[in-house]
Order: C-alpha cells, then sequence, then structure tokens
C-alpha cells in the first residue's frame, strides 16, 4: 500500500518563482532543518580547508618563499596563474564527472590536490611550484562548482542564496584563519625546513585527512539520499518538482552539452564573476603583500587580514540572507560591485593615511564577495535543473576565474608599493562586472514580460495546457514558457 506521502500530486502551479503548491509548513521546516545539517555543514569545512590551500601561497610569499625559491621577475604571478590556468580548462569536465559519478568525486578531488600542496612544501625550484600549482588547479576545478550543483539539487530557489551563501563563507573564514594560521607557523625553522614551507605541508596532512573523514559525511544526490526516510524523501522530491521540475538523470552527451553551454545568460553572468573574481583572486594571492607595504611586518599584516574576511564574512551572510527574503539579486550584485569600486579608488589615492587604505580593503572584499555569491545563485536558479546547470556552473566559475589571469599579473612587482595599475585594473573589472549585472538584469526583465504577454494570449485551455509540468516540460526547464526568471 503506497503511504500518503507517496500519493501526493506532484503537478505544480506555476507562478514567477516556479511553482508554489502547499505543503505542509511543520513538515517542510522539518525537512529542511535535517536537509541543512547534513548537506551544507561538510561542504562547508571543504571549502574552508579548500581555499586555505589556495591562498596560502600569499602568506608563503611574505615569509620567505619568494627569496628562497629565487621567484624573481614575475615568476610568483605566473605560479598564480598556472592555477587559474587549469581551473578554467578543467571546470566543465571535472563538474560533469561530479553530475555523472556522485559528490564523492569531491572528496576524491580534494584529497589528490592534497598531494599537491605537500609538493609545494618541499619543491626546491620555481619551476616545481608553478608545476605543482597548475595540477592543484586542475584538482580543485570541479570542486566549488559541483558544490554548487549539489547544494542547489536540495533546495527550491528562494531557498538557495543564503545556503550558498553560508557555505561561500567558508572562504572567507579561511582567509581569516589563514592569516592566524600562518603568523604561527610561518617564523618557525624545524628540521632544516623554513616556516613557510611548515605552512604548506601541515594544511596538506589536514586537507588529506578531512578528505577521507568527509568521504562518509557528503551526501548524494536527492534521488539517493538515504540520509531521509521515505516520507521525507518524497515531501523532498515533491517540492522540487513543485519549484520547477527535480533533478533528473538526463543523458550527458557532447551535442547537448555544447547546446546549453550556448546560453547567453551563463556569459553575461561570467562577465559579472569575472568582475569580482578579479578583485577577490588579488587579494587572496595580494593582500598580505598590499598590507605590508602600509609599514607592517609580514606577521602583523598576516594578521591584520583576519578583520577584512571576518567582515566580509558578517556583510556577505546578511545580504545573502536579505536577498533571499526579498527574492531579488540585482541590487544586491549592484551594491558588492559599488563597494569594490569604492575601495580600489582609495588604494589608487596612494598617499591617504594608512588607515584609510586600510579600510579601501574591507570595502574590495565585502564587495567582490557580494557579488561572487549573488551571482553564482542568481545564474543557477535560471536554469534549468539536471545537466544543463551542471554545465552552468561548471562554466560560471571556471571562465569566471579568468579574472584571476588578470590580477596574477597586473600587481607588477616593480610598481610596489603603489601598484597603480593593479589598482586601476581592479576598479575597472568592477565597473564591468556592475554593468554586467545590469545587462542581465534588464534582459531577464524583458524575457519574463515576453512570456506574460504571451501567456495572456493563450486561450484558457493552452494556458492550462503549458501550466502543466510534464516530463517534456521538464526537460524544457527555463525554456519552458511558464518559467519565469528571478531578478
Amino acid at each position: 500500500m503506497p503511504t500518503e506521502m507517496e500519493k501526493i500530486d506532484l503537478e505544480p502551479q506555476v507562478l514567477e518563482s516556479g511553482s508554489s503548491r502547499e505543503f505542509d509548513p511543520e513538515l517542510e521546516k522539518k525537512l529542511l532543518r535535517k536537509i541543512d545539517w547534513r548537506v551544507v555543514p561538510a561542504l562547508w569545512f571543504l571549502f574552508l580547508v579548500s581555499f586555505m590551500d589556495r591562498s596560502n601561497i600569499g602568506n608563503a610569499k611574505t615569509a620567505g618563499m619568494a627569496k628562497e625559491l629565487h621567484l624573481v621577475g614575475n615568476k610568483y604571478n605566473l605560479a598564480v596563474t598556472m592555477f587559474t590556468l587549469a581551473y578554467v580548462i578543467f571546470g566543465v569536465p571535472a563538474n560533469l564527472l561530479v553530475k555523472k559519478f556522485g559528490p564523492r568525486m569531491l572528496v576524491l578531488y580534494m584529497f589528490t590536490w592534497g598531494l599537491f600542496v605537500m609538493g609545494q612544501g618541499l619543491t626546491k625550484t620555481a619551476t616545481g611550484l608553478i608545476a605543482c600549482r597548475f595540477f592543484m588547479g586542475m584538482c580543485e576545478a570541479g570542486f566549488v562548482p559541483g558544490c554548487a550543483y549539489l547544494i542547489g539539487s536540495y533546495y527550491k530557489r528562494d531557498e538557495f542564496l543564503r545556503r550558498y551563501a553560508v557555505f561561500f563563507s567558508a572562504n572567507m573564514a579561511a582567509g581569516a584563519f589563514n592569516g592566524l594560521f600562518a603568523s604561527l607557523l610561518t617564523p618557525l625553522s624545524l628540521d632544516g625546513l623554513k616556516g613557510w614551507r611548515w605552512l604548506f605541508l601541515i594544511e596538506a596532512i589536514i586537507t588529506m585527512g578531512v578528505s577521507l573523514v568527509c568521504y562518509w559525511i557528503v551526501v548524494p544526490f536527492p534521488e539517493d539520499a538515504t540520509f531521509l526516510t521515505a516520507e521525507e524523501k518524497s515531501l523532498l522530491l515533491a517540492r522540487l518538482e513543485a519549484d520547477g521540475g527535480g533533478v533528473r538523470d538526463d543523458p550527458i552527451s557532447f551535442r547537448r552539452v555544447l547546446s546549453m553551454a550556448a546560453d547567453w545568460k551563463i556569459w553575461i553572468c561570467v562577465l559579472a564573476y569575472i568582475g569580482s573574481e578579479e578583485s577577490a583572486s588579488s587579494l587572496s594571492s595580494f593582500m598580505p603583500t598590499i598590507l605590508k607595504d602600509l609599514g607592517w611586518s609580514s606577521r602583523v599584516a598576516q594578521e591584520h587580514t583576519i578583520p577584512v574576511y571576518a567582515v566580509a564574512f558578517v556583510v556577505t551572510l546578511s545580504c545573502a540572507w536579505l536577498s533571499d527574503h526579498l527574492r531579488h539579486r540585482y541590487l544586491f550584485t549592484l551594491f558588492g560591485s559599488v563597494l569594490v569600486i569604492i575601495g580600489w579608488g582609495i588604494e589608487l589615492a596612494y598617499y591617504l593615511p594608512a588607515g584609510i587604505r586600510y579600510m579601501g580593503v574591507f570595502f574590495v572584499a565585502s564587495g567582490a564577495f557580494i557579488m561572487m555569491s549573488t551571482t553564482v545563485v542568481w545564474l543557477c536558479v535560471n536554469l534549468g535543473k539536471g545537466v544543463k546547470r551542471s554545465v552552468g556552473m561548471g562554466l560560471l566559475p571556471a571562465f569566471g576565474n579568468c579574472g584571476a589571469f588578470v590580477s596574477g599579473n597586473v600587481f607588477i612587482t616593480a610598481q610596489e608599493p603603489r601598484y597603480p595599475v593593479g589598482f586601476g585594473v581592479g576598479l575597472a573589472f568592477a565597473v564591468m562586472g556592475g554593468l554586467a549585472c545590469t545587462v542581465y538584469y534588464v534582459a531577464l526583465r524583458m524575457e519574463n514580460s515576453r512570456r506574460d504577454r504571451l501567456s495572456q494570449s493563450q486561450s484558457q485551455a493552452q494556458d492550462q495546457s503549458a501550466k502543466e509540468w510534464t516530463s517534456d516540460a521538464q526537460d524544457l526547464g527555463d525554456a519552458h514558457p511558464d518559467f519565469r526568471y528571478q531578478l
């Protein structure tokens, strides 16, 4: 005999944000609490470790790595760039592997890049460092988009951003913790190894250890969610269907992936993401150097990165909560862009007091992280679920990280401590990001209006038929005539 939950009618009533079929509020709250505790915390902790691995090169540089490895000229910039190159090349393939083989691929990626973090601590040459950074980028390419896809597969569109922002806040927590961690380790010199080497070696051990533990903790996709009861799983899948289609096990083929990758929405969001990523990666790789140039020692500069990330953490989560509550994305991405523009503008005014320039870094960090997290979710909720969302989530961080190509090469050693090119380019990219999200907003609004007019011109019978999310309609995803884009 089927249970009551199995008898749930999955046919939705499509509204602006997808379907809004009513379910028992108490059952939904209980289900969401259970999902929140199982899905997000493990991924948050993994991302914390991931971002520490990625950004510790900036702390290692100021602690003696550049001198010991003879990183003359722009060799350090090349090491930063090679990570980004691999990240761009392998982003989509790595994310499709997560879609095909399941979320445990995320943990496998993590264990593998931990080996290359260890390699950075053991290498004797600049070439070895550059090679390790490339292979790290290759292994990390599918991690963040894979996590975004996994989180998005469990939540409705107006529930997604605040969860993703919590996950994304791990990079801010990592930035703060990394400054403290580096300030404690880099002064050490044990067994003939300098402190900057121990920074890499200890983080590598942590990374591989965490990956082994989390292999058994990371959740599967909703269809295979064994941590839910049969009734809870039925309710979850019904909610997802009602929100515009569940996550389907649709086939992956080169032709389908290519056609999905041609969606204009992905590429306009890539431009917006590049605008914010350029600033975020600038801080990740060069903030200790920028702060040291204010007159602080290496250790004091590392410690001063902690408040920057702490403030960005609070501001980003606050904006995410408000954005979900209002079911609006555009003004928050624009707000982030304005903060970054103000921050880089302050840095360009080099002769301001050190305290004012330090304040400018707060503006840049907060604005960049607001833009990045909101842009990811804004694109994700406006793409059909399944393979298309996986493709979009692979392309956005991969090509969006092209901003790091720029940041890795505009902070020119010969220009320190003023860095007019580095700060000026950051400001220009922030303007580009703001313009891109504005174009995206206007285009979505126009398309929603067009679909509204089309819907009104149909007969009642045709309108009712179009509102039935059949199997074919689910395959249409965001192309379905009753789908409305979130603004």
